[in-house]
């Protein structure tokens, strides 16, 4: 990829969606009113596998123009790098690492919804 990835089309900049039950309880939060902290929280958040250079603004802007047909507004982007971790690998003599990874935590517009 470059060091520059303001040219780049947004699916190189947000590889997928990342979906496990936290992201799931995260996207359905903002329905939940089951105790007073739910309640608080009025836009849907979404998680997604980004490049590891891409910035804040760059994956705004990329959620935005591949969500276009819904006309979703990003108000704000949450991003966390995640470590390679040591791991194992052919019995006890070889060590590698897991994949570093980068996820995005987007929060959208009130009423705005991806599905």
């Amino acid at each position: 990829m470059g060091k520059y990835l303001g040219e780049k089309n947004p699916f190189q900049i947000v590889k997928s969606r990342h979906i496990t039950e936290k992201t799931m309880m995260l996207q359905e939060l903002h329905r939940s009113d089951s105790n007073a902290c739910s309640k608080k929280c009025q836009t849907p958040k979404y998680v997604f596998l980004v490049h590891q250079k891409a910035t804040k603004t760059q994956i705004a802007a990329a959620i935005e123009q591949i969500y276009a047909d819904k006309k979703v507004k990003v108000k704000s982007v949450n991003t966390i790098t995640i470590k390679p971790k040591a791991k194992r690998v052919r019995g006890m003599m070889k060590y590698g690492k897991t994949a570093s990874i980068k996820k995005a935590i987007v929060s959208l517009e009130v009423g705005d919804i991806i599905e």
